[in-house]
């Protein structure tokens, strides 16, 4: 039942990440009403559900939202029987300011390590603003060196988007892609051709961070991301008030 949610899923065009994920929650309900056939699981289970994992392990506003977005598409469009997603149980969302590192922070940062695909994987995050699951998914082929841009092909929302390549990053890409050459993914796994997944680069990632004396925990990929659009916005108010 899993895999024919999860054929359903890509046939409509979801992220791969999403297709994982929806199924994933699946299965862990599943799990925890294993004395029940799914066609017996009810709303107020999925509701008792919610409850739990709030209460067992503080899940917070995202995981409640995307197990009922997951039990909403399965029992819609698999089991076919009437859902609401309940949207009245998720925890209040909290709004909190990321943690972003200043330049020279960064530059501290790249200089941590001596590994060139580290070094390049960090320098991408900073220099791009991608998010974890575009990076790992990044194609060679959408790297326009010529034009300092980067195409993000399906990221958020399914959608394609152009953003920028600053021009300082040639030199690492060229020294990174010297060393590793990537085939078809610029930051391959062990498989040639293979994307790099989403747990080693925030290994990678993390213990840069360490190396560079941060805080354990502090910093993260996502932190990067946030880094470059303050950064972008900064620059875009320099230049509004310097006009």
């Amino acid at each position: 039942m899993l895999l024919k949610a999860a054929a359903f899923l890509s046939a409509k065009n979801y992220s791969p990440r999403t297709v994982r994920n929806y199924t994933s929650e699946m299965r862990y309900i599943f799990s925890y009403y294993n004395q029940k056939d799914p066609e017996q699981i009810a709303q107020e289970d999925i509701v008792e559900y919610l409850n739990f994992i709030k209460k067992q392990f503080g899940s917070g506003y995202d995981k409640c939202r995307m197990v009922a977005q997951a039990c909403s598409f399965f029992y819609k469009n698999i089991l076919r029987v009437p859902y609401v997603v309940p949207s009245s149980f998720y925890p209040r969302r909290e709004f909190k300011l990321p943690n972003i590192l200043g330049e020279d922070q960064v530059k501290c940062l790249l200089k941590s390590t001596d590994n060139p695909k580290h070094r390049c994987i960090l320098a991408m995050f900073y220099g791009t603003g991608l998010r974890l699951e575009e990076m790992c998914h990044l194609k060679m082929s959408c790297i326009d060196s010529k034009n300092a841009a980067v195409k993000v092909e399906k990221g958020k929302g399914n959608k394609d988007r152009m953003t920028i390549l600053p021009k300082t990053l040639l030199p690492e890409l060229y020294n990174y892609h010297k060393a590793y050459r990537p085939k078809v993914y610029l930051f391959e796994g062990r498989m040639p051709g293979k994307p790099m997944s989403n747990g080693a680069m925030q290994v990678a990632v993390r213990q840069a961070m360490v190396k560079a004396g941060f805080e354990k925990g502090r910093y993260s990929a996502h932190s990067l991301r946030h880094s470059f659009v303050l950064t972008l916005k900064l620059q875009r108010h320099a230049c509004h008030t310097s006009s």
